[in-house]
């Protein structure tokens, strides 16, 4: 039996917990897809087929699964726990390209890989899905596409462009609170460059990560609101784009080592 869990969703991508709770050696079914899918395990192993290709998923060896294949698996280890990576054929192309057959289907997970899909997992839980959640996800998926897509990808063949200039670009978007800075993905699409360009350019051009950037002017006007005698930290979480109370307290206790509430008495006028 499989159990499923959402951890994050969004338009472009979704990434769910699956737990296979029973064993079974014989092949399943066929399922039939219509995205592509990055598979990681935590925990466990099982066996796939595609194309007529059997392939051992484990720990250590991930799986990109395409729109349209016929799959089936088995579990003759027992459970196993994983990580699934949906994402849209759109999302896909700008990451990889027009491909329209991958050189390979099975990804070596080394050990920075490991370590971004822990990070990932992590990310997810902080409720920052559409910047550091983002940044996370592109990094995971530009080491997907290198081991499954041979020839150059959007990646590699972008001509560089003026760095300063897009980033001066993203963070007037950010500064000005344009629609697109809502996240990552259509900040990139607004600024006509692939989210993983606007994210590797913008650390460069800065030495921070756009995410820290937004976190940074969320937290300016979240000093000016606390300052001002805002009483209702729901609100003010909402009016700047946490996911809520307890994410708005968990980043400004990151960045400046205090909660709002103690803020907003260190920030309170003295009494005479």
């Amino acid at each position: 039996m499989l159990a499923a869990s959402a951890l994050a969703s969004r338009p472009d991508f979704s990434i769910t917990a699956v737990t296979c709770q029973e064993g079974h050696a014989r092949w399943s079914e066929p399922e039939v897809r219509d995205d592509y899918r990055v598979v990681l395990v935590r925990r466990g192993r099982f066996r796939r087929r595609a194309g007529g290709i059997d392939a051992d998923v484990d720990s250590t060896m991930a799986y990109v699964g395409v729109p349209g294949e016929e799959e089936h698996f088995a579990h003759p280890a027992g459970g196993d726990d994983c990580t699934s990576i949906s994402l849209t054929p759109a999302l896909w192309r700008v990451m990889a390209g027009d491909v329209a057959r991958l050189a390979a289907q099975s990804v070596y997970v080394d050990a920075r890989l490991d370590l971004t899909h822990r990070r990932l997992l992590a990310t997810a839980r902080t409720g920052d899905v559409d910047y550091a959640l983002a940044e996370e996800l592109l990094s995971l998926l530009a080491t997907t596409v290198g081991q499954v897509v041979s020839g150059p990808t959007p990646l590699g063949t972008q001509a560089p462009g003026n760095e300063a200039a897009l980033a001066a670009a993203a963070r007037q978007a950010i500064t000005e609170g344009h629609p697109a800075s809502v996240g990552l993905l259509p900040l990139a699409e607004m600024l006509g460059v692939s989210p993983y360009r606007l994210s590797r350019s913008f650390s460069r051009e800065l030495g921070v990560s756009v995410t820290r950037y937004r976190n940074r002017v969320r937290i300016g006007r979240a000093l000016d609101r606390l300052e001002e005698g805002e009483n209702s930290l729901g609100a003010l979480a909402a009016d700047l784009g946490f996911a809520d109370q307890a994410h708005l307290c968990r980043t400004m206790r990151q960045y400046l080592g205090r909660t709002p509430t103690a803020l907003r008495h260190l920030l309170a006028p003295e009494a005479p």
